[in-house]
């Protein structure tokens, strides 16, 4: 489990300082508050994920769901951030900054929801399978 925490945190260290320096010039109170959101619609969207991906996966008990969720949103809350938050503020930025239109932003940002939406219909099955997986050690161990 160290080793995963470890891992959580290098990661999340690099999606907080890369959607940082994406987001270029603008006041360090609205960096922190894009961020928060997009931490936070990033979370939304992993537990709806995850809690789709649960069904026809069969926990003994709800502890042992519970564990199995936190590690899992948490971890795969990181990494959908890394799949949207740095492309969407380099975005934000680049219309702050008028480096490009209106247009063009939003084809761009359209692009990568697309794109993301394709990702999370795989990370369903994926979120699946890693349960089912985590459940058949528990089960060997026993």
């Amino acid at each position: 489990m160290p080793v995963v925490i470890t891992l959580v945190i290098a990661i999340f260290l690099i999606l907080i300082s890369w959607t940082w320096h994406n987001l270029g010039r603008i006041d360090k109170a609205k960096k922190i508050i894009i961020i928060a959101v997009f931490l936070i619609i990033s979370y939304i969207i992993t537990n709806t994920i995850f809690d789709i991906s649960k069904s026809g996966v069969k926990y003994e008990n709800l502890q042992e769901m519970e564990v199995v969720k936190n590690v899992l949103v948490l971890l795969f809350t990181i990494l959908n951030g890394l799949i949207f938050m740095p492309f969407v503020a380099k975005n934000i930025n680049g219309l702050k900054e008028n480096a490009i239109n209106k247009t063009v932003a939003i084809r761009k940002i359209s692009i990568i929801v697309i794109i993301f939406i394709l990702i999370l219909f795989l990370e369903c099955g994926y979120l699946k399978d890693i349960q089912q997986g985590i459940l058949n050690i528990y089960a060997m161990k026993k």
